[in-house]
């Protein structure tokens, strides 16, 4: 058996981890990397095998980084079943019509601009590439265990993270291989705490927080401090924010600090349209998170939510305190951009930033202090206040991550560290080592273990 690390090592984003055996090849994961141009270029790099002779893909969850370039692996030939959860089936379709919209917008907006190095700019793919993966799906429960091929089969088990996110359990050549997907939080508000592997012979554990503890201090009082303060100013709040999950999070607490009193009197607007759309997806699935359907109803009533561009030029160029809520949450594309465009140069306005970012991302560069940043081809002086809020990560911390290795009744022969940065994994291979005793390996990408 063989496994090639093609994404997501050494690096967060672009999971893509390959398994063969006895001529069968099982793709877990399908993610696009995000970040620096350097990383983003490998988008449109080949795979170094043809996807015609990928059987399966075994999907995690529907984020962007782990299923974002699923519409390529169809256009180049793939013709297999791609499994996941009910829940990841209605986001990944979501998050592709999403991606692939803002590519094509985005490629037209810089031909007409004259701003790209390309011409004419061309999207990744486009909505019609996108819409052509959903007849591939095939759903599948956690929990059970199910026949991948004669020889092969896998169970689905709940990461947290977001809804239907879950680690995959995968019986093959005798072995248990365990492939954590990102694990969310032991204490999150809205999901359910992940479960824990008794089992593996080899596992691959995400280590994005591996390096990381999230802060002791309630989010919730961060949120209320800089919405007040951006308030007393006459200014905006802008959160950019994963329409998944997170933007549902951020609602939550927002709704909670409105119903005390805490946050004043103005208007609070969700500008992602997919955002809006999964507040249905909760409602759908509600055995997957915490939150009761009065509650999901009384928390939206608190939101103006907008789906047509016209509302958002309209919301943008009312100046009045608000606070908006826009995807993406690492500021690389969406709505988000917009907003920002005309709030990002002025001293009032606070953006909050509530979630992982990549190196070479916007949302890094306005974490580390970058005096300005470029958007669709111009560079804005960044005047606006930067408030990091850690404790709403949906994303584990080394505990949680170290914690999930806590059941496991024997070592597994290797604990593969992938989906990190280089200081993370290093970080949490040490503490696995020191705790554990396990042996653990950093692979980097392209990179082939056999497993006899």
């Amino acid at each position: 058996m063989k496994i090639q690390f093609l994404g997501a090592a050494g690096t967060v984003t672009g999971s893509k981890t390959l398994i063969e055996s006895k001529g069968i090849r099982i793709l877990v994961d399908c993610g696009m990397f995000q970040g620096s141009r350097e990383v983003r270029q490998l988008n449109w790099e080949p795979l170094p095998i043809l996807p015609s002779t990928i059987d399966f893909v075994l999907l995690t969850h529907g984020h962007l980084d782990h299923c974002g370039w699923l519409p390529l692996l169809i256009r180049q030939g793939f013709e297999g079943k791609i499994f996941c959860t009910s829940p990841t089936k209605a986001i990944t379709r979501l998050i592709l019509m999403d991606s692939a919209k803002i590519q094509e917008e985005e490629a037209e907006k810089a031909n007409k601009e004259h701003y790209s190095k390309h011409d004419p700019a061309e999207p990744l793919y486009t909505v019609e590439e996108a819409e052509e993966v959903l007849p591939f799906f095939r759903v599948i429960k956690p929990d059970t265990f199910f026949d991948v091929d004669a020889e092969i089969s896998a169970r689905y088990f709940s990461a947290g993270h977001i809804l239907g996110a879950c680690s995959i359990e995968l019986f093959i050549e005798g072995k248990r291989l365990v492939f954590s997907g990102d694990i969310g939080r032991d204490n999150d508000d809205l999901m359910y705490a992940p479960v824990k592997p008794q089992e593996a012979d080899y596992v691959f554990l995400e280590s994005t927080y591996g390096n990381k503890l999230h802060p002791d201090n309630d989010p919730k009082d961060e949120l209320k401090q800089a919405i007040n303060e951006a308030y007393e100013k006459g200014g905006n709040v802008v959160i950019p924010s994963f329409a998944v999950e997170r933007a549902q999070a951020i609602m939550y607490l927002i709704w909670q600090l409105k119903k005390a009193g805490e946050i004043p009197e103005m208007p609070y607007i969700i500008d992602t349209p997919m955002g809006v759309k999964v507040i249905d997806i909760f409602e759908d699935n509600r055995e997957w998170h915490k939150l009761r359907s009065d509650q999901c109803q009384e928390m939206c009533a608190v939101f103006s939510m907008i789906t047509d561009y016209e509302d958002t030029i309209a919301a943008i160029y009312d100046d009045q305190p608000k606070v908006i809520i826009a995807a993406s949450g690492m500021v690389t594309g969406g709505r988000v951009l917009s907003y920002l465009e005309r709030y990002i140069i002025r001293p009032e306005t606070t953006v909050i930033i509530v979630g992982y970012q990549a190196e070479g991302t916007r949302g890094r560069k306005l974490l580390d202090g970058e005096k300005e940043i470029k958007m669709y081809g111009k560079y804005y002086p960044v005047e606006a206040k930067i408030v990091e809020i850690e404790g709403l990560s949906a994303h584990g911390d080394q505990d949680d991550l170290l914690n999930w290795l806590s059941e496991l009744e024997e070592k597994p022969q290797t604990v593969f560290l992938v989906h990190g940065e280089t200081e993370a994994l290093v970080t949490l291979k040490e503490k696995i080592e020191t705790r554990y005793a396990m042996n653990c390996e950093i692979p980097y990408q392209g990179q082939i273990v056999e497993i006899n």
